[in-house]
């Protein structure tokens, strides 16, 4: 599975990059294009205020969230 970081560098915070593995600054609209075509199956894409993110499926574990705060 990959892991996805947010980048948290848009405006508020929000994810406009992330790094996904070795890949860094991954653009938003590419790593929600890679996740509706099942390319990262530990992922979903969740819509809010009309723009689409990666966000990690439920687990008990918060290692792997895209927003982990570290």
């Amino acid at each position: 599975m990959t892991n996805i970081k947010g980048r948290n560098d848009g405006p508020g915070g929000r994810n406009e990059h992330y790094d996904v593995g070795s890949r860094k600054n991954v653009p938003r609209r590419n790593i929600v294009a890679e996740i509706k075509r099942g390319e990262h199956p530990g992922a979903h894409v969740v819509k809010i205020n009309g723009r689409e993110y990666a966000r990690d499926n439920p687990d008990r574990s918060t290692a792997d969230n895209v927003n982990r705060g570290d």
